[in-house]
């Protein structure tokens, strides 16, 4: 090579670095903007407890796109119903972050809701898609209407215990529908041993929780010197034999069932008995939770909203009347109560937003977002956002939920008919929405049809303190701060006919 081609080959080269380092610098300053942060860890003390309330708080400087650095890792914070959808609906956005602890060793990488976006993600989700679709989830209404009457027998007969009586509700019936067990108690040793699973995995799960997240080198350390590890494996292999268990005792029942429909297809999606199992007990520890969390965020709004109580229980005096108790025969005929399905999980979500992780480099109407980027959607004020929902977005209203007609209007685009974003976005939207909102459906109808439910008072008669915008971070789930509740008989037949039934169902 000559001198002078020598020296255009330099140039070239030199011209072409220039331009890939200028453009990437480029991309780099468009990033979405966001607040200043500190040298070397970033924004990190801005985004402590309650983080769906900064990121509403700090929307109204910087909207809808932003961007934090957490001790150089990329976050991008979505406040907007359209960003949310446009990004979340593509495969590039569709991935979850790593978390060492809770999904890669306590899980195996088998609790789909952790699980990266790959084959084996999607498998699992076609095959908890078939079990617990639309068109086929009917099948449980009887176990719903079942634990729905025997919690309303339970809170005329022990109205303090209403917290303790809704968990037993919604782990009994998650247990019934995955597993096809008769309902159960807060005693039975299998919802016993699941709840603790949940408990565990969510702490572990949490920001903070173990170093080995923020450094990744820890992971070579050998197990018998890290105890955080060891236990990790210990309750992977634990957890792993009660699944299977539970799943083995299901699969051969003639009864519908989740594990049931998993095992008759496991061919099919091509899993294995130790995947389906997992499976099985992922949709059972994701259900519980949210259902019980929703069902006490539900049984605030009625102490607050006496008028909303009122009018629902109106609509069920006319459509049902007070000699029976309602089923899903009346679901077409009570709009109001089904919108109150909606709005009890728009008003306070459980889950204020699980994160993302972006495979790809992206630009977003001008803003480059890198890959490997965390994205979260404020699901807290996408609910909220009185562009979508009106002046009152923060109040709880059901009629938002209903056309000029009294019946449910048609959802938001890109809610999927939800009308608000709790249940997730695109290919990670909530596999057991159906199961959760008919869930809802029947506890809600049958328990106003039966009683009042109104803000407790003292001796005196005075209204006890409440803290109606106080939660509990349990995890990645959000409740309400504990509160009491008066609850009484609607009207004088109402306690004996929900006793008839309770007889007629056989149980307890």
């Amino acid at each position: 090579m000559t001198y002078i081609s020598s020296l255009w080959f330099l140039t070239a080269v030199a011209v072409v670095t220039f331009t890939i380092v200028g453009r990437i610098r480029s991309s780099w300053r468009k990033l979405p903007p966001g607040p200043r942060g500190l040298p070397l860890i970033g924004n990190i003390l801005q985004l402590r407890g309650k983080q769906w309330l900064t990121f509403t708080e700090l929307g109204k400087k910087y909207g809808d796109l932003m961007y934090f650095s957490i001790a150089g890792q990329p976050l991008v914070v979505i406040n907007s119903l359209k960003v949310a959808t446009d990004l979340f609906d593509r495969a590039k956005f569709s991935d979850r972050p790593r978390n060492i602890v809770a999904s890669d060793i306590m899980t195996g990488g088998m609790f789909v809701a952790f699980a990266h976006y790959g084959n084996a993600w999607r498998h699992m989700r076609k095959a908890a898609h078939e079990g617990l679709n639309k068109a086929i989830v009917n099948q449980y209404h009887p176990i719903q209407i079942t634990e729905a009457v025997l919690l309303t027998a339970d809170l005329l007969a022990e109205p303090g215990r209403w917290v303790s009586h809704v968990r037993r509700t919604a782990a009994s019936s998650i247990m019934s529908i995955v597993y096809n067990r008769p309902p159960t108690s807060e005693q039975d040793p299998s919802i016993k041993k699941i709840n603790d699973f949940t408990t565990r995995l969510t702490r572990a799960a949490m920001p903070g929780a173990h170093l080995v997240e923020s450094f990744p080198w820890m992971l070579r350390i050998p197990s018998k010197y890290a105890k955080w590890k060891r236990d990790a494996e210990g309750w992977y292999a634990k957890d792993s034999s009660m699944f299977e268990s539970l799943f083995n005792s299901a699969k051969g029942e003639e009864s519908p069932s989740f594990a049931a429909t998993l095992a008759q297809a496991a061919g099919r999606h091509g899993l294995t008995e130790h995947e389906n199992s997992w499976l099985a007990g992922t949709m059972y520890a994701a259900g519980a939770e949210s259902s019980s969390a929703a069902m006490s965020w539900w049984m605030l709004a009625m102490v607050l909203y006496p008028d909303v109580q009122k009018r629902a229980q109106a609509e069920l005096d006319m459509v049902v009347g007070r000699d029976r108790l309602p089923t899903f025969a009346d679901y077409e005929y009570l709009p109001y109560v089904r919108a109150m399905v909606k709005e009890t999980l728009r008003w306070r979500a459980v889950f204020p937003g699980l994160p993302r992780r972006s495979t790809e480099d992206d630009v977003y109407n001008g803003y480059f977002i890198p890959a490997g980027s965390i994205l979260i959607a404020n699901v807290w004020h996408i609910n909220r956002n009185p562009e979508n929902y009106g002046l009152d977005a923060e109040h709880f209203n059901p009629s938002r939920h209903l056309d000029e007609t009294g019946q449910l209007a048609s959802g938001l685009s890109g809610t999927k008919e939800e009308n608000h974003v709790s249940f997730g976005f695109g290919r990670r939207i909530c596999v057991g929405r159906h199961i959760a909102n008919d869930t809802l459906f029947a506890v809600i109808a049958t328990l106003l049809w039966a009683l009042d439910i109104e803000r407790a008072t003292d001796e005196k008669g005075a209204p006890l303190p409440l803290d109606a915008d106080g939660c509990i971070e349990d995890g990645v789930v959000i409740r309400p701060l504990p509160f009491e509740v008066k609850i009484s008989p609607r009207f004088s037949e109402a306690q004996a006919i929900v006793e008839r039934g309770r007889e007629l169902l056989g149980h307890y």
